[in-house]
């Protein structure tokens, strides 16, 4: 019972893990993105 819960919360916690990456990506490529506007004017 133990393992199954540890194993439950590992997966939680790598899937909180990867929605923070997907949204820091999306983050820095708005960023990216206010910078490229901003030089092309």
């Amino acid at each position: 019972m133990k393992l199954m819960i540890a194993a439950l919360m590992a997966a939680m916690l790598t899937l909180a893990g990867c929605n923070t990456v997907q949204g820091m990506g999306q983050d820095i490529q708005k960023a990216g993105d206010a910078i490229e506007r901003a030089g092309s004017k």
